[in-house]
């Protein structure tokens, strides 16, 4: 399954919105909190697919990005869960603060960056404290598919530990596994022995803090082929100016205009101030808004949400964070 076809590259580019209803917000583990959103007069809620997120449109111009963690055969309601962040940008604290049973909020329709494959043979989903939320939306759809899997939980303590009891009462009980962080010695997750073998035709799916993805990573390197390790990072640290970046052109294949893009500057920046607007929303190259078509030229990909089969074909990239390895790069605007 292509995590982000051409479909979906030219979905993103709508824009459309819908105004959401808390309906209900709980506490449900040590700085996190449940929210479930409703359609404003009560209607269906458009589909949504396992892994997928919507941006909450807060106040004062912030956009975050929360992953959906119901079933994805519910067409009543969205529900996400927030981690407040001590050292983020001011959107956690707000919906924690804030937002409450009643009040109304904007969001984005649902997409998915981060797709199950429904045919695997075998799925093994690994999460990492709030890397929940996504996982858990997959293992309900992988519950009613009758698939073959195993869901692997960690957290810091029982205290941090969201929406065990959910899990708990689920049809998928019996494939949970739960490991914490100040547990004994032997319930603590050993990625080495658990990604040494790959079952036959078996995906990976991990989300969660980039240290617990990163170990992931490398530990799966050994036995699992890039294209069955699909991972979602919450923040990509790596997308800031790196020493020597070097001007490049980018030039729309619709007009032929063309820009130059300085060291520290992004093309969205440039091409906004040259009145054309790419819609984004992370702004880190983790989400998949803004992915855009490339006509010819080398990108420089510095996002986490490309596939490494995605980013060699070089046909697409991220103009919120990416680059060009090239003079010029020609996108499809």
């Amino acid at each position: 399954m292509d995590m982000l076809g051409y479909d979906t590259v030219q979905a993103n580019r709508t824009g459309a919105h819908l105004k959401l209803r808390v309906a209900e917000r709980r506490n449900c583990a040590e700085g996190v909190a449940a929210f479930e959103l409703v359609a404003e007069n009560g209607a269906e809620l458009p589909a949504f697919t396992a892994g997928s997120h919507i941006d909450l449109h807060l106040p004062g111009g912030m956009t975050r990005q929360y992953s959906l963690r119901n079933d994805p055969a519910e067409r009543h309601r969205y529900c996400i869960g927030v981690l407040r962040e001590v050292a983020g940008r001011g959107g956690s604290a707000y919906v924690h603060d804030r937002l409450k049973a009643g009040d109304m909020v904007e969001a984005s329709l649902p997409r998915n960056a981060f797709a199950l494959d429904e045919d695997a043979a075998f799925s093994l989903l690994l999460a990492g404290g709030i890397g929940i939320t996504p996982i858990l939306s997959m293992a309900h759809r992988l519950s009613a598919l009758g698939r073959d899997f195993v869901f692997h939980y960690c957290a810091r303590s029982p205290s941090r530990m969201a929406f065990r009891d959910e899990m708990l009462a689920s049809a998928f009980a019996g494939k949970l596994r739960f490991h914490l962080d100040d547990g004994l010695a032997e319930q603590k997750l050993d990625l080495a022995a658990l990604l040494s073998r790959r079952p036959p035709g078996a995906h990976l799916y991990a989300c969660g803090p980039a240290g617990f993805l990163d170990a992931v990573i490398a530990a799966a390197k050994m036995d699992w082929p890039s294209e069955a390790v699909h991972r979602e990072y919450f923040a990509n640290a790596g997308h800031a100016t790196v020493t020597g970046d070097k001007s490049f052109r980018v030039t729309l294949a619709s007009d032929g205009r063309s820009f130059e893009v300085a060291p520290g500057r992004s093309i969205v920046e440039v091409l906004a101030e040259n009145g054309v607007e790419i819609q984004v929303s992370c702004e880190q190259g983790i989400c998949g808004t803004c992915v855009t078509r490339v006509v010819s030229g080398v990108p420089d990909h510095r996002d986490l949400v490309l596939t490494d089969k995605q980013r060699a074909t070089g046909d697409r990239m991220t103009p919120c964070c990416s680059r060009a390895l090239t003079d010029e790069l020609v996108l499809d605007l």
